[in-house]
């Protein structure tokens, strides 16, 4: 495979100028393996990445339609069409800082626990080799033993939570851990700073009022997806913003954040969500946060058609991931005076 030559002023401690995609003019989009964005292995970079990609697949927590095990692979595979500039955010992200593909975390389908047991650990094996996480789910139980890798090296997190659902119930059936209550669990455990808690574009019928009552006393602010429409994306960014300050900031995007009409492939649809562009767009106004990692859960392909819920993940991930090697970049251009 031949690797674009992406070097950049700004480039990692030891000075070798970042890896970058393969070639697309010399090796065609849908020749050879998926890796998220043509990108190389982390095995073909030193095992070495500012930002590492990641798929865990895994889906045993989901309360309704499964098949988001499948997710990951399914957006490596739509990530194909990604390019190497991103006009939006003026940054060629994959020449700023080492992106690598850092394969999937293995889990356990059977035992909850031990998955989680198993995504914490092998997160925080990442972070301590200096690695920010993109993480591809996966159901969105992932997202509590991530948060707590992030606490462990960041102390408690700010969070940013893009959902159709709150995400904050106590049980189903009985069971803690599912992928309806991780951010309740974070909550309680003292992995997150409740000072800084937001859920973009939530809607639909909840179990009752008192959903919303625990989700406030939690600490949770609500921007729904009609205030989304109503208010406008410059708005909602703002006051995000605002309230996350300069705090280390993790967002986790749900794909059912996004309207059935742009996100079919997902376990449970809501209507009335949010466009592909305001998703988007609120990511890109993030820039001025400090934000340590992301995930992007709950695409389940075997309901997607024409790779809409998967193209629409792969672009998502992508502008996360272009933040991160932004702020990278910068980081070290600051502490070498340039």
């Amino acid at each position: 495979m031949t690797s674009s030559d992406n070097s950049s002023p700004l480039v990692p401690d030891d000075a070798r100028p970042p890896r970058g995609p393969v070639d697309s003019s010399k090796v065609p989009r849908y020749a050879g393996p998926a890796t998220f964005a043509r990108l190389p292995r982390i095995d073909q970079t030193d095992d070495r990445a500012d930002v590492a990609v990641v798929g865990i697949p895994f889906d045993t927590g989901v309360s309704y339609r499964p098949g988001a095990r499948f997710g990951g692979n399914a957006i490596r595979e739509a990530s194909r069409l990604l390019r190497p500039y991103n006009p939006a955010q003026d940054a060629s992200p994959f020449a700023l800082a080492q992106v690598a593909d850092a394969g999937d975390i293995a889990v356990n389908p059977f035992d909850i626990g031990e998955a989680l047991e198993t995504v914490e650990h092998a997160a925080g094996e990442l972070l301590d080799a200096g690695s920010r996480l993109m993480t591809l789910g996966g159901d969105h139980t992932i997202a509590l033993p991530l948060l707590r890798a992030m606490a462990r090296k960041h102390g408690p997190v700010a969070l940013l939570h893009f959902d159709a659902h709150l995400d904050t119930w106590d049980t189903y059936f009985g069971a803690p851990y599912t992928h309806g209550t991780p951010f309740r669990r974070a909550v309680e455990e003292g992995v997150l700073d409740t000072s800084a808690l937001s859920h973009v574009g939530t809607r639909g019928p909840l179990y009752g009022k008192r959903d919303l009552d625990d989700d406030a006393k939690m600490g949770f602010g609500i921007v729904t997806s009609a205030d989304v429409m109503r208010r406008g994306v410059d708005e909602v960014v703002d006051q995000l913003r605002q309230r996350i300050g300069s705090r280390p900031l993790y967002v986790s995007v749900d794909i059912d954040v996004l309207d059935p009409a742009h996100a079919p492939g997902t376990g449970t649809p809501e209507a009335g969500g949010l466009t592909s562009r305001e998703l988007l767009e609120i990511v890109r106004g993030l820039s001025d946060c400090h934000l340590i990692s992301a995930d992007l859960v709950e695409v389940a392909p075997a309901y997607d058609h024409a790779e809409i819920t998967s193209v629409a993940a792969s672009h998502t991930a992508y502008e996360l991931t272009t933040l991160m090697t932004r702020q990278i970049a910068a980081a070290r251009g600051a502490a070498s005076g340039g």
